[in-house]
């Protein structure tokens, strides 16, 4: 027993091992960077293979073959990475949705590049760096954790490292180079990345897609670090290594035996399933960046010639329709993540795993009702399964989500899609009358065509101008009246049901179901592919299924995936790229007309008022809020000042319900609103406005002010032409897009979209910031006229000429204190 301990302990260390590897390559290049490099695990393998091309084609001493692929190609290819793909998003910014773009374009790019090198086929051959005992990785993975501590710690560079993590602008300007900093980590990431690949390619599936998926597995354990610590990070992967290894000795009995054996071989898996979804959130930025979802009105030629082309395999005959009957099933499910990622503005990276359960689901009610109807059903049981990546949304964000909705399309994969007692005598036919290819094709696009109403009658109107302020800006959308958490909800479920049904589709046209066809890896392609080519428009899913089964069909494979790659890159890189497919639509913006001082319609009276009673809020040992009371009265404007830190800007949160206090309450007349979220308060008849300006790039300024009178308090279709013309904002300038507008402009467009609602109390954050001398008054004229009509002003303002101005009274705050 004590020996079956000792050898599974080793047999662990050694996994644990290669997992430390990619642990450490991970934390140190996001230290260095700020980058989460999901390209990590496709570095490794092309090293892997360059290795192996190396020694067993070209018969390289193996000592001479790893120095040059580890010491040489693989650190270069880290540095030519930093220098054409990354720094150039570092210097604008370090948008963690635009380099997670670009990771997953290198990553898409190299899986395609060693498919069409190397072929599809896994290798058996390749040359083992270290013997199978684990002494060999422990030692490697302990000299460089303390090389990585050392340096880190107690070293120059270190220091230039901490400095560049906490602020790579201000670490510039204090003479540090961070292109250097950069380079170095990513040459370091790049270095444990070829290291990983050449000690698991001999034990493993060295194929394009294998081993790149098991590296993307055991990124659990550098979000277990939380990005930060390398020696967390090799702590946990040993452990987790071991735990796995230590498990094959369980031999649980009953029903549930097959899924605890898988879940016992695939620990890194369950840790990177809890660390997505469990652990604190890594990254803090929602939603894709404005470059990578601009809305393109596609003129009607343009869905005419998609509708010829998609009708033209009616005449094909043969291979080429069976390769054609792939292409709507595809496009359904594409569509899926033109509803939740170009729409709704979440990173969805596991919809692998709803369009593979609607093909399981699909097939093994087959067996018990037509297929047909099986598929329906299929669609009815995924679509809640939604909720798996749709909860997680509503408190993640950017990286954050990410991750968690990778983490079930990689759970999806190991514990259904490539387990026997999930696919075992697992058959798939179509339905009676359709085994013919073309009147098959004909169902699907019939299909399709419904999919494409239904995705269109969610994008346009009240729905779709929600779901995409949310995706422009979701704390505006919640202020605007829109309820975030539920839109979330329906933008997950609705995509998880597209995808299940062209998953049953496509597995219904091929007549089998194939794991391949839904591993994750697969999932970052058609995100990739999606975002490419216009996320936020559904020809763009028909283009894209199309080119993912168009450039495969009669080639060794991978084609598709290097042009997606390849253009995913360069979208991240230059996103001016996808910035000049939207710009021939925006029409010349002429100067906006100067603001009218209209009255809004009135407001009904009395109104409640908006109260502050004790409120106190704490973070860790400090004091922000030390038991607030103010009160809002209807019909004045008061005025919140005080010094940077006194708690203005907190007080105001609270007031408006995206921070909850420790202890206190907020009352709307005199009922207790402080649990209630951001979005009620709206409906309640509280607005807000906000420090950095909030509104919805991709919808014109009409849209805009639309959202918050659909989502506001009282829905008066009036009072979007009253809101317009009370901001100035009636004329042409009311039908062009927000983006790109000027601040007085858009200032003006935001207080609009919040009077549009009809509050009775109105908050406004810092409402003079950016705005000249004569907009200034401008504003000081509506709010007075706004408070003349009974409404309750608060506004938070350093502009003390401003407050002297409107206010009917002043609060002064100090310390978390109102004196």
């Amino acid at each position: 027993m004590a020996s079956l301990t000792y050898d599974l302990t080793l047999a662990g260390l050694t996994v644990g091992s290669a997992a430390a590897l990619t642990g450490m390559g991970l934390v140190v290049t996001y230290r260095t960077t700020g980058v989460l490099n999901l390209a990590h695990g496709a570095i490794a393998m092309v090293c892997a293979y360059v290795l192996r091309q190396l020694v067993v084609d070209w018969h390289w001493p193996l000592a001479l073959a790893a120095a040059v692929t580890l010491v040489v190609i693989a650190p270069a290819v880290g540095v030519v990475l930093d220098v054409v793909v990354f720094r150039r998003l570092s210097v604008e910014g370090n948008d963690p949705t635009r380099t997670l773009v670009a990771s997953i374009g290198v990553f898409v790019l190299l899986v395609g590049g060693a498919a069409l090198i190397w072929g599809q086929g896994a290798r058996p051959d390749a040359p083992a760096l270290v013997t199978d005992e684990p002494w060999g990785q422990l030692a490697v993975v302990a000299a460089l954790a303390a090389l990585v501590v050392t340096v880190t710690r107690w070293t120059r560079f270190g220091g230039e490292v901490r400095a560049v993590v906490d602020n790579r602008e201000l670490a510039a300007l204090g003479g540090i180079d961070t292109d250097r900093v950069a380079s170095v980590g990513w040459a370091f990431g790049a270095f444990t990345a070829g290291l990983t690949g050449v000690l698991l390619a001999p034990y493993v599936r060295l194929d394009p897609y294998g081993l790149p998926l098991l590296v993307v597995e055991v990124i659990a354990v550098a979000v277990i670090a939380r990005m930060r610590s390398a020696v967390v990070a090799v702590a946990a992967a040993l452990l987790i290594g071991v735990a796995q290894a230590q498990l094959t000795r369980l031999h649980p009995s009953g029903r549930a035996e097959p899924l605890l054996q898988a879940v016992g071989a695939n620990l890194f898996v369950v840790a990177l399933l809890v660390a997505a979804l469990v652990l604190p959130g890594v990254g803090g930025r929602d939603a894709l960046s404005r470059t990578t979802v601009a809305a393109v009105r596609i003129p009607p030629v343009a869905w005419l010639v998609a509708g010829v082309l998609f009708l033209l395999p009616l005449g094909f005959a043969g291979s080429d329709l069976h390769t054609s009957v792939q292409v709507p099933a595809l496009a359904i499910i594409l569509l899926s993540l033109v509803v939740v990622t170009g729409r709704g503005g979440q990173i969805s990276l596991g919809q692998t795993a709803y369009a593979g359960l609607g093909a399981l689901f699909t097939a093994w009610l087959a067996r018990s009702v037509p297929e047909l109807v099986a598929l329906g059903l299929a669609v009815l049981l995924v679509a809640p399964l939604g909720l798996l990546t749709g909860r997680p949304a509503i408190r993640r964000h950017g990286l954050a989500l990410a991750l968690a909705t990778l983490a079930v399309g990689v759970a999806a994969s190991r514990f259904v899609f490539a387990q026997p007692y999930a696919t075992s005598g697992l058959t798939v036919s179509r339905p009676a009358g359709l085994a013919d290819d073309r009147a098959y094709y004909t169902v699907e696009l019939a299909l399709l065509l419904c999919s494409l109403l239904a995705v269109a009658a969610l994008r346009r109107g009240r729905p779709g101008r929600a779901l995409a302020a949310m995706r422009d800006h979701e704390e505006g959308a919640a202020a605007a009246g829109v309820p975030v958490p539920a839109l979330k909800l329906l933008a997950f479920v609705t995509g998880a049901a597209l995808a299940a049904l062209g998953g049953g589709l496509l597995s219904m046209g091929l007549r089998t179901f194939d794991p391949g066809a839904y591993d994750p890896v697969r999932g970052l392609l058609w995100f990739a592919a999606v975002v490419v080519l216009g996320a936020d428009n559904p020809l763009g899913a028909l283009a894209g299924a199309a080119l993912l089964v168009g450039l495969d069909a009669g080639t060794r494979g991978g084609v598709a995936a290097a042009v997606v790659g390849l253009l995913a890159l360069l979208i991240g890189r230059f996103p001016q790229v996808h910035e000049l497919l939207s710009r021939w639509r925006r029409p010349a913006r002429p100067q906006p007309p100067p603001a009218r001082t209209a009255r809004p319609g009135p407001v009904p009276a009395p109104p409640p008022q908006l109260t502050a009673h004790g409120v106190r809020l704490s973070y860790g040992p400090y004091t922000v809020l030390a038991g607030v009371d103010l009160t809002v009265p209807p019909g004045s404007v008061t005025a919140l000042i005080g010094g940077n830190g006194a708690g203005k800007t907190t007080l105001f949160h609270c007031l408006c319900g995206t921070l909850r206090p420790d202890a206190g309450r907020v009352e709307l007349g005199g009922d207790d609103i402080t649990r209630r979220p951001a979005h009620a308060r709206t409906r309640l008849g509280i607005a807000r406005t906000f420090q950095r300006i909030a509104v919805f790039p991709s919808l014109t300024v009409e849209e805009n002010v639309r959202v918050g009178a659909e989502q506001g308090r009282v829905r008066d279709p009036a009072a979007v032409e009253q809101a317009l013309r009370l901001m100035g904002l009636a004329g042409a300038v009311r039908r062009l897009p927000a983006a790109g507008l000027p601040t007085g402009t858009l200032r003006r467009v935001e207080l609009g979209r919040a009077l549009a609602g009809r509050p009775h109390t109105l908050l406004l954050d810092e409402p003079s910031a950016g705005l000249d001398a004569a907009e200034i008054r401008e504003l000081a004229r509506v709010l007075r006229a706004l408070a003349a009509d009974g409404m309750a002003v608060l506004v938070v303002e350093h502009d003390l000429d401003l407050v002297a101005d409107i206010a009917d009274r002043v609060h002064v705050m100090r310390a978390g204190r109102i004196e």
